[in-house]
């Protein structure tokens, strides 16, 4: 997928990550200095800007590499960071609607941008202490790790592993959807991949769970970033023996076999369509239009 129009949202970051700087004082401190080095703006960890791009500005004369975040440098070489958020930052898997007006607004690369730097602001403000000793750490890495100065352990950003899939039977998959969905909004089931677990083992073990679906023949489709705080949704297809559910409600609110022609309806917006599909930005569109284009 090399369209960027094509890509879920948070899928089109397009800095030089400058890993090879991350650990050299003398580069690091140029790039601070430079005249072309900007500042992105967040509100706590909510974008600021104005319609397609986010707000960037000049470097404070007194910024310094302790408080602030390398995110990268431009096809024109400049810098651009991200400050550190502020003592008691919410959490990062809490979002206001203006975070999705926001980001329904931005062009591709610059939702990326977004959802980088909020992803490290908002890991830096949940990991102000040592896994190891307790201590207080201290940004490192120009901002992609946290060194402990009492045991001298490293922490690095973590990413958690989400599985995302369609469940197929018979010319139909499996749609799910949760109390906290909007009306009639149905979606690919999902869950978190466990510790000693690979991809297929998840996808096969949470659609038996939420579904009481057993699977076979997993296959990748696509990923998506996803910084509400820190996932990868990882996005699969997979072929059901049975089509019989057995809902988990715990979980799930309700599950149905769509037909393709219920979900072309859905993608193409019709009202008379039996649910909602997710949104463009969402990995679930995306994985949706994938199986239907290929039935």
């Amino acid at each position: 997928m090399t369209d960027t129009a094509s890509r879920p949202g948070f899928s089109s970051f397009a800095l030089d990550r400058c890993d090879d700087l991350r650990s050299d004082p003398h580069a690091l401190a140029e790039l601070l200095a430079h005249p072309a080095a900007r500042q992105i703006l967040l509100r706590g960890l909510d974008p600021v800007g104005d319609g397609a791009q986010l707000a960037r500005v000049p470097l404070a004369h007194d910024a310094r590499l302790d408080t602030h975040i390398l995110l990268g440098k431009d096809e024109e070489g400049a810098p651009l960071f991200v400050a550190l958020g502020p003592p008691g930052l919410p959490h990062g898997g809490q979002f206001a609607p203006r975070v999705w007006e926001m980001a329904a607004e931005l062009g591709p690369e610059e939702l990326s941008l977004y959802g980088c730097a909020r992803s490290l602001v908002d890991w830096h403000a949940r990991h102000g202490f040592c896994a190891v000793c307790g201590a207080p750490t201290a940004l490192s890495r120009a901002g992609w790790g946290r060194r402990c100065p009492s045991c001298n352990a490293e922490h690095f950003p973590r990413v958690d592993p989400v599985v995302i899939m369609l469940a197929e039977h018979d010319g139909r998959v499996l749609l799910g959807r949760q109390p906290r969905f909007p009306p009639r909004r149905f979606s690919a089931l999902a869950g978190f991949v466990e510790p000693g677990e690979t991809l297929e083992g998840a996808v096969a073990r949470e659609l038996y769970e939420e579904a009481g679906i057993r699977v076979r023949n997993v296959r990748y489709v696509m990923s998506q970033p996803w910084p509400f705080p820190s996932s990868l949704m990882i996005a699969a297809t997979a072929e059901a023996e049975d089509d019989v559910i057995t809902l988990d409600e715990k979980e799930l609110e309700h599950a149905f076999w769509a037909s393709a022609d219920d979900v072309r309806a859905a993608m193409a917006g019709d009202p008379a369509a039996p649910f909602i599909a997710p949104p463009p930005m969402a990995v679930a569109h995306h994985l949706l239009r994938h199986w239907v284009e290929s039935v």
